[in-house]
């Protein structure tokens, strides 16, 4: 449950894989070195590049995973849980990712995470701009009952395809910072 009134919802418009993994590396470093528990919802590639950037900075990973303290999760499996007719449902997305939360702070109080995720990035690469938008309002929303700060990435090249300024606008409006690469 939620302890505090902070919120970190960033993110991180990214070039290239590279990057985004040393952010995101850094990023959940920092809140392992704090003592929290980091949770990473990405694609299989990104998540061996985040792994191999963890392993560079000191992390034991296998220890980290054996442990709970890290906990990785493929992102569209993620989505298939909680999509229905093209748009995240809210309360089956706050069933799966809370459900997520609530067994990582299992008998953990207060239980702060750190959360890296880019379902958002593949419903804006697939087209679905709405969707990603929508799930980002539902994960400013479970931010109210969890202790969490979230860090996203999208891929910057998917803005540049016949994306209006004002979609791009309504992404950076739902996070609290935007991260440099």
């Amino acid at each position: 449950m939620k302890t505090t009134e902070t919120h970190y919802h960033a993110v991180q418009f990214y070039k290239d894989e590279g990057s985004l993994a040393s952010t995101v590396a850094k990023f959940l470093v920092d809140g392992m070195n704090a003592g929290e528990p980091g949770i990473v919802i990405a694609t299989p590639g990104h998540t061996s590049s985040i792994l191999r950037e963890l392993k560079a900075l000191g992390a034991d990973t296998h220890e980290l995973r054996r442990t709970g303290e890290l906990q990785l999760f493929d992102a569209r499996k993620m989505l298939s849980a909680f999509m229905v007719n093209g748009l995240p449902d809210p309360l089956m997305f706050r069933s799966n990712v809370g459900d997520v939360i609530e067994r990582l702070c299992a008998n953990r109080l207060p239980c702060p995470i750190r959360a890296y995720g880019e379902m958002v990035d593949l419903l804006w690469q697939e087209g679905n701009e709405t969707g990603a938008i929508r799930l980002e309002i539902l994960w400013n929303q479970l931010a109210s009952t969890y202790d969490f700060a979230l860090l996203c990435g999208y891929a910057v090249g998917h803005f540049y395809k016949e994306t209006r300024d004002s979609r791009l606008e309504e992404v950076r409006d739902q996070h609290t910072h935007v991260v440099a690469p």
